[in-house]
């Protein structure tokens, strides 16, 4: 795996004056680390809004995608690839994901869209998860548990330079 170029406590603190700048209020939960979002609910269940999860995706021509939505959601990734009009998705490898969105596994978060400076990744947010408040995401690091209000996320997305695609979201036949 390749070596991040900076440290956790950089990147939260980048994350942080970006948010700042944006005049984008924010409350952060230490926690210990998480990698799934089964550990994510075990320490915070307890916080308001609505709990997320984050897929980090590649589809078949090379094109890559962020697709932030409800961390209770199971999502068809055939049908949201035909839904966008995209090639059949599979997860991104580890290593793309630090070389494009400069974090580690278990800490994707829409946040990293920071760090994307090439605008290669195209955000995808769950129009339902929109109607929750506020939303919580990683600070770029797994301790941690970071909660903005919806509109304020979509303006940091925006103000990355990318154009989010609100959609809905088709969930797995159970």
């Amino acid at each position: 795996m390749a070596d991040l170029p900076v440290s956790a406590d950089q990147r939260e603190a980048a994350l942080y004056r970006r948010l700042s700048a944006l005049s984008i209020a924010w409350t952060t939960q230490a926690h210990r680390p998480v990698f799934t979002v089964e550990e994510a609910a075990d320490v915070s269940d307890h916080l308001p809004g609505g709990h997320t999860k984050n897929l980090f995706l590649k589809d078949k021509k090379g094109g890559l995608w962020l697709v932030v939505l409800q961390a209770r959601l199971r999502v068809d990734l055939n049908a949201l690839a035909k839904q966008l009009g995209a090639p059949r998705f599979s997860f991104g490898s580890a290593e793309l994901l630090i070389a494009t969105l400069g974090i580690e596994p278990g800490s994707v978060t829409p946040f990293a869209l920071i760090n994307d400076a090439a605008r290669k990744v195209q955000p995808v947010l769950d129009q339902d998860m929109l109607k929750l408040s506020p939303l919580n995401f990683h600070p770029l690091r797994n301790d941690r548990t970071t909660a903005i209000a919806p509109d304020d996320l979509v303006r940091f997305v925006e103000a990355c330079g990318h154009r989010p695609i609100v959609a809905p979201m088709p969930e797995i036949a159970a």
